[in-house]
Formats: structure tokens, C-alpha cells, sequence
């Protein structure tokens, strides 16, 4: 870890450095004690980390991807800034930016630069991450990248930004992303973190047969634990705690949702709400505290297992959405028939066989940063 960080420092502005370290660092930590307090002591809470997905609209169709090809649905700015106010009202100042392709959102700068006492992960393809948009993201100082491609690293790179590249793990890419050679070539190409995903076979066309196995999930988990000690970079997923107990973010509380319609989700890829915000955006608190269908998924999610519905029991989040009445959010239309399709894939709950962290720094961010809290407690 002090290799990552002495990297970091020689190759990102003092001013990057300073807003990563107080608003990612230090007020991502208030934020998460705030956040124990609350959740330990039964009150209603809003949640610690908020995902927004700008718009539907992308220049790319990937397999497996939720995002509706050709959708128009898309936040305004004005929702979209008056989410991120009203969030840091509750003392959440970390928002993830999704899409389809959030860079394709016109007016998305303007909107956070408006919150620089924020931070931003912004998910992107990198295709559009060209120098210009570069040297805008360093101006801001408060964006980090997590790029889907190699596009646009080198772009990021001159650019002194702290940024990272987002690994899929599938069928296909398995050999080539679970691997040491793959996280040096990353950590070459300036990025200061590696997030790695395990694929969900979700969306229009979810290809269910390039989902890992069990084992191979389990081959990931020990990838990740043994590369921590000394990787050339950070190494993170958000599917373990610091004793390799899976965790789900969502049925924990710790983030939740707002679509390119304004539906409030339990996650990103669970594409059905029965929330919605309204014009000013400013009303997603009161809904977040007061939604019946967040709270009753996060108890039935939790008592089924502790990975992810989605893949492990399809059929039951199905059923816990009709009860409620749930509807579609977005542009396809087809959400309900597709769950109602899917079947069983492994899950990232590996119960009695779990994998705890060898590294001592990761450990301590687990358990003292992120997951240390009893979420299922």
C-alpha cells in the first residue's frame, strides 16, 4: 500500500491530492459513521453512498449491460443537482455517476463543479476521455474515473488524475483479467486502482452461459486476497468483507439508486421502483427514509443469503417486486419478463468456505472504513 501511495503522490497536483484525501477520505469516513450510528440503532437512514445514473444513452451495446440501448431517458440538471444537494444536506458527499455513458450528459461538468466540497466516481467507457475532457476533470479536482476500457487512460495519466479501470469478470476474460500480467499492465498505464466485478447476466440480452462458476469465483476471491499484499495498485470489490463474508451494498443500506427516470432503486441493475423524485430532485431524502420497498428488500434479501439476489434467487426478487407494486424504469419496458426469465447463477456467498483478507491495511479498511458494521446483524 505504500508503494500505491508514493505513486499516487509523484504523478497527481497537490490540489488533486488534497480534495481526494479530505472529501473522499476524511468525509467518506464521517459519512460512514454517521451512517453505523443510525442503521445500529434501528433509526431510518438515508443512504451512505448514492449511485445516479444520468442517462440512458451510450456509443457502445455491450452483452450484459442493463442500460437500455437507445433509451432517452435522462435526468435534468436540476434533478440532478437537486439530488446531490439534498444528499449532502444527510452528510452523504460520495456519488457514483453512471449512465449508459454519463460523458454523452450534456451540462454534467457544469453540474459538479457546483458541489466541489463533494466526491464523484465517474463510470465511463473512456472513449469520449480525451485531453480536453481531462484537464476539465483535473480543474474540478473532485472526479475520479473508472474506466470500462483502456480508452482514455493515457488522456488521464497526463492529466495527473486519480483514476481506476473497472474488470467485468466473465467466462471469456477470465485467464486474461485474473491475472498478475493484467493488473501490472493497469497499474502501467497510471491507474491508481483496479475495481473488479463479477458479471451479472442481467438486461435484454443477459447470456447466462459466460456467468462464472463457483469455482471461479472462488479462484477470484483468492486472487484478490493474495494480490492485495503487494499489487502495484489498489485492488477492490465490494462483494467481501474484511473476514470474506459476501455482503450486498444494497441489503445493507449502505447505497441505493436514482435512475435516468428518477426511480429510486435498490441497485443499479435492479431496474424497478415504486419512488420516483420530483422536478427539483430534492425530495429523494424523504423518499429514500420512507420507501416500503427498499426496507422490505433489504430484510427478504438479507434473510435469503447474503449474495446477490439477482443471480442466486431471481424468481423471489420478482415476487418481492410484484408485491409492491413496483414498476418498470426504463425505456424497454421488458424488466419483469426478463427476471422472470433468468436463472440461477452463482453467487459470491461462498458460506463456511469464506476467504478472509491476508493484507493488514485492507483489513483495517473493511473493517473500519466500509464494511465493518453489522449489516445483517
Amino acid at each position: 500500500m505504500a508503494g500505491i501511495g508514493c505513486r499516487i503522490v509523484r504523478q497527481t497536483p497537490l490540489r488533486l491530492l488534497w480534495k481526494f484525501v479530505w472529501n473522499f477520505g476524511f468525509r467518506s469516513w464521517q459519512t460512514m459513521r454517521r451512517f453505523e450510528r443510525a442503521s445500529g440503532k434501528g433509526r431510518k437512514f438515508f443512504p451512505a453512498f448514492v449511485m445516479i445514473s444520468v442517462n440512458e444513452a451510450c456509443n457502445l451495446t455491450c452483452n450484459g449491460c442493463w442500460v437500455s440501448a437507445g433509451g432517452k431517458k435522462m435526468l435534468t440538471a436540476r434533478q440532478l443537482d437537486g439530488i446531490i444537494s439534498a444528499s449532502k444536506a444527510e452528510g452523504s458527499r460520495f456519488f457514483g455517476i453512471l449512465g449508459g455513458e454519463p460523458l454523452l450528459y450534456k451540462g454534467l461538468l457544469d453540474v459538479l463543479a457546483r458541489h466541489s466540497d463533494c466526491y464523484f466516481q465517474l463510470f465511463t467507457n473512456g472513449i469520449l476521455l480525451n485531453d480536453d475532457v481531462a484537464q476539465q476533470l483535473r480543474k474540478l479536482g473532485n472526479v475520479t474515473p473508472l474506466v470500462s476500457s483502456l480508452h482514455g487512460l493515457q488522456a488521464c495519466k497526463k492529466a495527473g488524475l486519480i483514476f481506476g479501470v473497472a474488470a467485468c469478470v466473465n467466462q471469456t476474460n477470465f485467464d486474461e483479467a485474473v491475472s498478475r500480467q493484467y493488473i501490472e499492465r493497469v497499474a502501467g498505464e497510471g491507474a491508481a486502482y483496479l475495481w473488479y466485478y463479477i458479471y451479472r447476466p442481467v438486461g435484454a440480452h443477459p447470456h447466462p452461459e459466460v456467468a462464472l462458476t463457483a469455482q471461479q469465483i472462488r479462484q477470484l476471491r483468492q486472487f484478490l486476497v493474495e494480490q492485495r499484499c503487494d499489487a502495484p495498485l489498489a485492488v477492490i470489490d465490494t462483494y467481501w468483507d474484511a473476514d470474506g463474508v459476501a455482503m450486498c451494498p444494497g441489503a445493507t443500506g449502505m447505497s441505493h439508486h436514482v435512475s435516468p427516470s428518477g426511480a429510486l432503486e435498490f441497485c443499479p441493475p435492479m431496474q424497478m421502483a415504486c419512488e420516483q423524485v420530483g422536478e427539483a430532485g430534492t425530495d429523494v431524502v424523504t423518499l429514500f427514509k420512507e420507501s416500503q420497498l427498499m426496507a422490505d428488500l433489504r430484510v427478504r434479501i438479507a434473510e435469503q443469503g447474503r449474495g446477490c439476489i439477482l443471480m442466486e434467487n431471481p424468481q423471489l426478487l420478482a415476487r418481492l417486486l410484484k408485491e409492491h407494486g413496483a414498476t418498470d424504469s426504463t425505456s424497454r419496458q421488458t424488466v419483469m419478463e426478463e427476471y422472470t426469465r433468468m436463472r440461477t447463477v452463482p453467487g459470491h456467498d461462498m458460506g463456511a468456505a469464506a476467504i478472509p483478507e491476508k493484507s493488514t491495511p485492507y483489513r483495517w479498511l473493511k473493517r473500519h472504513y466500509f464494511f465493518g458494521f453489522g449489516a445483517y446483524g
